[in-house]
């Protein structure tokens, strides 16, 4: 017993003196290329800063970041393995060709997991949905907060997180890529001037754009399409502002705003439907009441 257990000290000791500080090395390698991994991951897409739409080619650079390190870890973190149980041992050969064998019975019985990485491989190489984009994909709409091979994640306006194969989207819908654009669909009565109303308009514009709160925001001045339709109560107006990424919605919030109290300073009208009530005579000349939506 004592000449085993003296035996198996030797072993150790030999393991330690030579596979042991061999081990230790590659912990040591595996840490320092992890670190590295995640320097170069983020150092690599600096040149993208110094582009004319820095906004943008930075959401793209998150995006890609992001996937570049994930990819970087697991093969660190494989080879790692690899080699330690090399150091163990173990022959790396069948286990390969096992695991060779293991994952093409997977990737057969995986063809869902396939079409999910190779849609979100195209989605980021054609640029379609970055970090920080607010787009609807399958059915979905909000902040993109994740993007990888697999999975898009999403956080809507209530805080609800949805998580979106990539296989799923068939269209995406950016509404922040490289800029923003809000729509309005102004209504004033019948009686109303039009072309003062688009005066108004262009005042309201003016003031945004020399807001200190806005101007930064505000890429274009307001765009006055026209008069775009006659519906039932009111004249529709048609204007679309443009800004920067995502900030569609709060300058539109407060044009509306001032909008509306500039309206009722100077008088202008906002229809909204209301009933008209008018007498109709019958046959034998009496009168009934008709009521008429307008």
């Amino acid at each position: 017993m004592d000449f085993n257990l003296h035996a198996w000290m030797v072993k150790i000791l030999d393991w330690l003196t030579t596979s042991g500080i061999r081990v230790i090395f590659l912990l040591a390698m595996t840490i320092a290329a992890l670190k590295f991994a995640r320097w170069f991951s983020t150092r690599i897409f600096n040149f993208m800063g110094s582009s004319r739409l820095d906004e943008e080619m930075q959401k793209r650079a998150d995006t890609l970041i992001s996937v570049i390190r994930y990819i970087l870890n697991v093969t660190i973190i494989v080879l790692f393995a690899i080699m330690i149980l090399g150091e163990f041992g173990v022959k790396i050969g069948p286990i390969l060709a096992a695991a060779g064998i293991v994952g093409l019975a997977v990737g057969f019985g995986s063809q869902q997991l396939v079409q999910d990485i190779i849609s979100g491989f195209f989605i980021l190489l054609e640029d379609q949905i970055r970090v920080g984009d607010v787009v609807e994909i399958a059915g979905k709409s909000g902040l993109v907060e994740k993007v990888s091979l697999r999975m898009t994640v999403l956080r809507d306006l209530s805080g609800n997180v949805h998580f979106v194969r990539n296989g799923k989207i068939d269209f995406v819908t950016n509404m922040t890529k490289e800029y923003s654009r809000y729509v309005f669909d102004i209504g004033v009565a019948y009686r109303e001037d039009v072309d003062a109303v688009m005066q108004v308009l262009k005042e309201i514009d003016a003031e945004l754009r020399t807001d200190d709160a806005y101007k930064d925001d505000i890429l274009e001045p307001l765009e006055i399409l026209g008069v775009d339709r006659f519906a039932d109560s009111a004249v529709v107006i048609k204007a679309r502002t443009t800004t920067k990424p995502i900030q569609q919605w709060r300058v539109a919030r407060e044009f509306n705003r001032r909008l509306k109290k500039r309206f009722d300073a100077l008088g202008i009208e906002i229809p909204f439907p209301h009933l008209t009530v008018y007498p109709g005579l019958n046959r034998d000349g009496t009168t009934t009441l008709h009521a008429t939506k307008e």
